[in-house]
């Protein structure tokens, strides 16, 4: 994570080489609105995850989780099913030539692999098979046990701020109505999870819930054509933080967990002036 942190960084240098020779077909920046949609996948650290409730509290460490990628459909472009695969969605505004802010959602999926071994520590006082004091013993995620899934998903509602720099000259690239362009920026949002999560035999909770905060830094390489339309590949990191986790049909019941992550995204869109 560190090494792909380095890379942005080292990515963003080259903006002031390429804010020199600033060739555009698609004419200025500034006043113009975008909009994009496209696809995601991600990758996660192991985390802690600590579950307290009325007759329980404990925390498994190290809990190792995926993606959840579907195969190509026509889900991916119908208004009801948009959800089922992992998405992106951005509109944002250039309030400078080479500046502009953005809002969207990031609609990753985040599944713990079951029948993993981790260790456990706490105390669990529900009358099952589970109940006992746990000192860091090694304990096997059964479904019997825990079932964790933020799949509807792992909703990071945030705020980005950008630079955008086009490229063609540094490049020597210049075909009319072409443009290729560097953009990097870092951003700041809350976490809207609909968790699905069935605990100890619990009654599930499944419902959308504000449950931390997410920090990020994103570069990523966008082309556009006809001065209007674009795709664009982003590789972003960031680290989210959720205190505040439903998990079962009781108020009581909570989870919590911080973790970083790695998103690459695949977008297309279009720019336009009002």
């Amino acid at each position: 994570m560190k090494k792909v942190f380095l890379a942005i960084v080292l990515f963003s240098s080259f903006t002031s080489i390429a804010q020199e020779n600033n060739y555009n077909d698609a004419g200025p920046n500034k006043g113009k609105f975008f909009a994009y949609w496209g696809w995601n996948r991600a990758h996660y650290s192991k985390s802690d995850i600590t579950f307290k409730g009325d007759d329980y509290n404990f925390e498994l460490s190290d809990v190792a989780a995926n993606d959840k990628p579907k195969p190509f459909g026509i889900y991916y472009f119908k208004p009801d099913e948009v959800t089922i695969p992992q998405t992106n969605f951005r509109i944002g505004y250039f309030f400078k030539e080479n500046y502009n802010i953005a809002i969207g959602v990031d609609h990753m999926k985040y599944v713990m692999k079951n029948d993993q071994t981790v260790k456990i520590d706490g105390t669990i006082n529900i009358g099952s098979e589970f109940d006992g004091v746990y000192y860091n013993p090694d304990i096997v995620l059964t479904e019997d046990f825990l079932k964790f899934e933020h799949t509807d998903g792992l909703n990071y509602v945030n705020v980005e701020i950008s630079r955008y720099d086009n490229l063609d000259n540094w490049l020597k690239f210049k075909v009319k109505n072409i443009d290729i362009n560097l953009t990097e920026g870092v951003g700041v949002g809350v976490l809207y999870p609909k968790t699905n999560t069935t605990l100890l035999g619990k009654e599930r909770y499944d419902e959308f819930h504000v449950s931390g905060y997410g920090l990020s830094a994103h570069a990523g390489l966008n082309i556009t054509f006809f001065k209007h339309f674009f795709i664009q590949s982003n590789l972003k990191v960031g680290y989210i933080n959720m205190g505040d986790i439903r998990t079962t049909a009781s108020k009581s019941d909570s989870a919590s967990q911080h973790f970083t992550f790695l998103e690459n995204m695949y977008v297309f869109g279009a720019r336009f002036g009002l």
